[in-house]
């Protein structure tokens, strides 16, 4: 089955080249199946580019999915034009009503920044007791994921000494997970991240269970079954670019920054990175969505009532 986006987002061309199966609005409404509910709480700058590297992985399931693009409301963004938030967003007061079968939290540039410092800090507490009752399912990523382990388990962020930047060797902790299945051993994830979380900290929590790590880089990505909450500190999602378009970006702006680890051939800026992470990010999000058609509730008002 296909994903479910409006006709015109940016994102529906590239998706159909790439071949994602993709349904437009009129054909979903002759269809008479109950898609899943995914919102998708984007809080990077560059939202189009974010909602490509979502939709693209929800996109890839064989089950009918109808993504929401949701944003912070007091928040301006500053790399997407206001015409495209108007034209594809809702904020998260004008979807707080509704039910979720799944919701991803997205990053956010503001690593450095004291989680109470946050401009939008109090709403995103919100949004986090929010989906106790109205989501079935949580994707948390990278700031996402540090600021709700913080919110629910009070895990600590550490400020690293210099940023954890390009690919990095991960291994399966738990091949029995039904979030890890069909996963390698050990396996390649793209990181970039100023700050960190500990495991000695996570252990503390008898809910949370490490699922992936990094011997250099640290824990990767946690599951809390009582909250049906995954927490990935990573960008599995991130495209084969990104690492680069990061780097250029800082090198043009004279930002210190060292090149990405393991991640141009040769180590030579010069030429094309290879994305060795693809087939593994559609894995967990296939079996993340999977998880949430075997187990979410058939009518989606019974979503939370069960906690």
């Amino acid at each position: 089955m296909p994903i479910k986006i409006p006709d015109t987002l940016p994102a529906f061309e590239t998706l159909v080249q790439e071949g994602v199966r993709v349904m437009t609005e009129t054909l979903a409404i002759r269809q008479d199946i109950r898609p899943l509910q995914i919102g998708l709480l984007n809080l990077m700058p560059n939202k189009i580019k974010t909602e490509l590297q979502m939709a693209r992985l929800v996109g890839a399931s064989p089950l009918q999915v109808e993504l929401s693009l949701i944003r912070i409301g007091g928040h301006k963004a500053k790399n997407t034009s206001e015409d495209h938030l108007l034209s594809f967003y809702q904020t998260w007061e004008e979807v707080q009503h509704r039910k979720f079968d799944g919701f991803i939290i997205t990053g956010a540039p503001i690593e450095l920044l004291p989680y109470e410092d946050v401009t939008y800090w109090a709403e995103m507490q919100q949004i986090l007791d929010w989906t106790e009752t109205n989501v079935h399912s949580t994707m948390n990523v990278c700031w996402g994921a540090m600021a709700a382990i913080y919110h629910f388990h009070g895990v600590p962020k550490y400020e690293l000494k210099e940023k954890a930047f390009g690919i990095y060797r991960h291994r399966n902790l738990k091949p029995s997970s039904i979030y890890l299945n069909g996963f390698s051993d050990n396996f390649e994830v793209p990181v970039s991240r100023w700050t960190e979380v500990r495991r000695a900290d996570i252990e503390k929590s008898e809910s949370l269970e490490i699922l992936m790590e990094s011997n250099e880089m640290g824990v990767c990505l946690v599951h809390e079954k009582r909250g049906r909450r995954l927490y990935m500190f990573n960008h599995v999602e991130y495209d084969s670019t990104s690492l680069s378009d990061e780097y250029f970006r800082d090198v043009d702006a004279g930002v210190p920054i060292k090149m990405p680890h393991n991640y141009f051939p040769h180590n030579d800026p010069a030429l094309a990175p290879q994305n060795r992470w693809r087939s593994h990010a559609h894995l967990l999000f296939g079996n993340w969505i999977n998880e949430i058609y075997q187990t979410t509730p058939f009518d989606v008002e019974e979503i939370g009532t069960d906690l």
